[in-house]
């Protein structure tokens, strides 16, 4: 997870990144609240690429909407690891969830939580190659 954006794929710095709706960010106590599971449990999601948590001033957060009522979007750790082996590291694999796409509704992120998580999963898929 700390592998770095590939340099023919760089974007501008982690000040640009995240969520461009106005959902929020949850800290990984809140997480761990809204999942009803340990705070240790979050850690182990966020370290096996189920759960995506990036650093915001100084605390590592997790976008809102990715966790969905009482869990994570069923897609959401598929795509995380499809994105880590084509070399995404947090913050690449966050601006590219929430990279507006018109052929989705809004952005990969919240085609995830809708009928076409399986078209951003091959998409996602396709970044290997």
């Amino acid at each position: 997870m700390t592998e770095s954006l590939p340099a023919d794929r760089a974007a501008a710095g982690p000040d640009q990144a995240g969520p461009v709706d106005a959902t929020g960010w949850l800290t990984l106590p809140d997480v761990a609240e809204r999942l009803d599971v340990s705070i240790s449990k979050v850690h182990q999601m966020v370290r096996d690429r189920e759960l995506l948590a990036v650093r915001r001033d100084g605390v590592r957060r997790v976008p809102a909407d990715l966790v969905a009522n009482r869990t994570v979007l069923k897609h959401l750790p598929g795509v995380l690891n499809l994105l880590a082996d084509a070399g995404y590291d947090d913050e690449a694999a966050l601006r590219w969830l929430y990279e507006p796409d018109d052929t989705l509704p809004g952005t990969p992120a919240v085609a995830l939580g809708g009928d076409q998580a399986r078209e951003v999963k091959r998409r996602a898929q396709a970044l290997g190659f």
